[in-house]
């Protein structure tokens, strides 16, 4: 299984088309009619708007080869990162609605427009939900020169002392960063956000102590909690990780309403047909059940979560005046 997952990360574009070129082990090929003509009729390509070696990359590369075997045709996997994903997103608003350029998203999709006051595109409306692949979860997490061992612990510093614990993030809006706005704003605390440019930044700096706190997936955070080198305070989500099975949530030690779980799910430009809408999904789906997809999901810290596109539809709107809020009170915002 490690040689799997190693595999799986460090598959470039070029090894991705070969692998989905190669021959099949997956029972079910489907070609899709649309408007007259088969689909696919070339190489699908999903774009991810980050960079490679990152949750979302790992999971559309995941999907893609038995993807390509279903569909006969290659999956190729196409980083566009930037701006928070808005680069990403806005080649694939402009794409052909064909089917064969489609958006892997991940939440901060709906969290970028109360962040960004001149954007090109809009998430609701100039993008095509086509439904849910997976959720991404959270630990909280401390330096051990802390002597946190729970949440009450960490509450009870920050009341005590407000503002004189710092927390780390890769940069300002990302989900670590609005994870602990969240976890903050229902706790009633004050902690000092210290944004990085990056995630190796803030990872260093919370291993050194240095910035002794911070949000972190849950695969990242286990590796160091078992080398002693931080703490588990709580799981972010609403579940506890399998990953993660004895540290208890958040809700579990008192604290409700702070869910910063990720979601990724598939997208596609605004007027994609409805019928090829209902295929596509249908496909992810299929490759989202089998076990091996599940356990490489799982390695990385994500969980398969299935749902239709309406589905999708209403958790985008429900996420997004959600963050929204959050930014609006917290007072969050990021240079443009």
């Amino acid at each position: 299984m490690n040689r799997r997952r190693t595999a799986l990360s460090e598959l470039g574009t070029a090894g991705l088309v070969a692998v989905a070129a190669a021959g099949s082990t997956w029972p079910l090929r489907t070609r899709a009619q649309g408007s007259g003509q088969d689909w696919p009729s070339k190489a699908v390509r999903i774009v991810v708007p980050y960079s490679p070696g990152t949750g979302i990359d790992i999971l559309a590369r995941t999907l893609g080869p038995p993807l390509a075997e279903q569909w006969g045709h290659p999956v190729v996997v196409d980083n566009r990162p930037g701006a928070s994903g808005n680069i990403g997103a806005a080649l694939v608003v402009a794409a052909p609605p064909d089917g064969h350029t489609l958006l892997m998203g991940v939440n901060t999709l709906i969290i970028n427009p109360s962040l960004y006051s001149r954007m090109s595109y809009d998430p609701y409306t100039d993008l095509a939900p086509i439904g849910l692949a997976a959720n991404g979860t959270f630990l909280v997490v401390a330096h051990p020169k802390l002597g946190l061992r729970k949440l009450d612990d960490l509450l009870a510093i920050a009341r005590r002392r407000p503002g004189a614990l710092d927390y780390g993030s890769p940069g300002i809006a990302t989900p670590h960063h609005m994870g602990m706005e969240l976890l903050k704003a229902r706790a009633k605390v004050a902690l000092t956000h210290i944004p990085f440019s990056n995630t190796g930044g803030a990872v260093a700096a919370l291993l050194s102590g240095d910035v002794p706190l911070m949000f972190l997936p849950v695969h990242v955070a286990m590796t160091q909690v078992r080398s002693g080198r931080v703490v588990a305070l709580a799981t972010a989500g609403p579940r506890r990780s399998p990953l993660a099975p004895d540290v208890p949530t958040l809700a579990e030690q008192g604290l409700s309403g702070v869910d910063a779980d990720l979601w990724y799910g598939l997208l596609g430009p605004a007027k994609l047909p409805p019928p090829l809408v209902g295929r596509i999904h249908d496909a992810m789906n299929a490759v989202l059940t089998t076990p091996q997809v599940a356990d490489t999901l799982v390695a990385q810290g994500m969980e398969v979560r299935s749902g239709t596109a309406a589905q999708m539809a209403e958790l985008m709107r429900r996420d997004g005046k959600r963050w929204a809020e959050l930014i609006r009170t917290a007072g969050i915002k990021v240079e443009q």
